[in-house]
């Protein structure tokens, strides 16, 4: 077998999809509903678990809530090997019921009360399994606007939701929310290059691989061309443009939410310094943030976050 397809069949072979991180419930009440959905949480995803212990216990289940929603939705896109569109339709559909009240699914079941209780919209939901729809019928973009609408429905929906958990729906933080998801979707776009092309995905957008006279074939080698690098620089460039459009959320978000928001923040940073390091060389090799920068941005976020209630306390008292 040679290189290349010994690397694709690597590629195939995905985490474990949400159904197989913990027990399914065999009804639909909430407490076994809310329970599946933290053991998914808690299994899959080691950033989402140092997040979630940034926020305060009361939005936790709402947050296992939520991702387990976004993990379920992306399983079904690639549980099978061919078009998952019509599944995701009737997942779809499955929005619709939890919305109306009426929950068919312990998923469902257990976002239904986070809706119910936060008043969340349908919207940025329904953005995220129409992003999952999308990737079973598009996988090249030719431009930069293209690529920017794909990550508005497959990205920023998330940050949106996590501020309406806070209570926080001002458009202007909205906005800053959009540009740092959009710009950790795009630093992950850059830092998987070869992966996605193995997957048979491009998102480096045609535009810019034509001004810089990269090609598909180039996507193969084991080692980045003079080309290609100059590319990825441009990219890695465009995502840490957007982490500093969307700085401001740190000091202007819900108090709640900042420590976590630093976290994921510092983090798209240091994944592009980490491109930076390799020579914006993605193909030889995925650049990834050691255990060790993991643990410090863990660390300084925990320790804003106790600043922060003490802050708090003292005002308190101080009123």
């Amino acid at each position: 077998m040679s290189v290349v397809n010994t690397e694709r069949s690597q590629v195939a072979r995905r985490d474990p999809t949400a159904w197989k991180l913990a027990s399914m419930p065999d009804g639909l009440d909430l407490a076994s509903a809310e329970l599946f959905c933290r053991q998914v949480a808690a299994a899959h995803y080691e950033n989402f678990t140092v997040a979630t212990r940034l926020v305060p216990a009361d939005m936790r289940q709402d947050l296992a809530n939520v991702y387990t929603f976004a993990r379920w939705s992306d399983d079904l896109a690639d549980e099978s090997d061919g078009d998952a569109t019509d599944v995701l339709k009737a997942w779809r559909s499955g929005l619709d019921d939890c919305f109306a009240g009426e929950p068919k699914h312990p998923v469902f079941v257990a976002l239904s009360r986070t809706v119910e209780c936060h008043k969340l919209p349908i919207e940025p939901f329904a953005d995220l399994i129409d992003a999952f729809i999308q990737d079973q019928t598009v996988d090249r973009y030719d431009s930069r606007e293209q690529l920017l609408d794909y990550c508005r429905r497959s990205a920023n929906p998330v940050g949106r939701i996590v501020l309406c958990l806070a209570n926080c729906r001002a458009m202007d933080q909205f906005e800053l929310s959009d540009s740092i998801c959009t710009g950790l979707q795009l630093v992950n776009f850059w830092q998987d290059v070869r992966r996605d092309h193995l997957a048979g995905r491009i998102y480096l957008p045609a535009e810019d691989m034509q001004r810089h006279g990269v090609s598909e074939t180039m996507l193969e080698s084991p080692t980045a061309s003079p080309e290609f690098i100059a590319l990825l620089t441009e990219e890695v460039a465009w995502a840490e443009a957007c982490f500093d459009k969307g700085q401001s959320l740190v000091k202007t978000a819900p108090t709640v939410l900042r420590p976590a928001i630093r976290l994921f923040l510092e983090g798209g940073r240091g994944v592009a310094k980490a491109i930076r390091r390799t020579g914006f060389d993605t193909l030889a090799k995925r650049p990834t943030l050691p255990r060790s920068t993991k643990l410090r941005l863990a660390g300084q976020a925990a320790v804003s976050m106790m600043l922060s209630r003490i802050s708090r306390c003292l005002w308190g008292s101080l009123s």
